[in-house]
């Protein structure tokens, strides 16, 4: 479909409506596109007996989530698990010379 605007009839204010218009209308229809190539690959994958995720890597990973080690003794809401970075106040027991195994969650 060809439409002919008069660009040069246009104030500036309608120039600019029109320009957003234009992206907005080029963004649906690129969404459109990209709808229908991953449902055709979707389609395709599983004619062949696979997910999709399973042939691009791109399934959701769990994370493993490691149960608290330490404590903090000032507020026992404050743990740490010993991995990652510490918290403050794991460096400052740290700091003060104590030994970190004191604050051991026992279980």
């Amino acid at each position: 479909m060809t439409r002919t605007i008069d660009l040069d009839a246009l104030s500036l204010d309608e120039l600019k409506q029109l320009r957003k218009d234009t992206d907005t209308a080029i963004r649906s229809y690129q969404d459109r596109e990209r709808k229908k190539a991953l449902t055709a690959l979707e389609d395709k994958a599983r004619e062949m007996g696979f997910s999709l995720s399973e042939l691009t890597g791109n399934s959701p990973k769990s994370r493993k989530v490691h149960p608290p080690k330490y404590r903090d003794p000032s507020d026992p809401a404050n743990t740490w698990s010993g991995r990652g970075r510490q918290p403050g106040w794991v460096k400052d027991i740290l700091a003060s010379g104590k030994d970190l195994e004191d604050y051991l969650i026992k279980r």
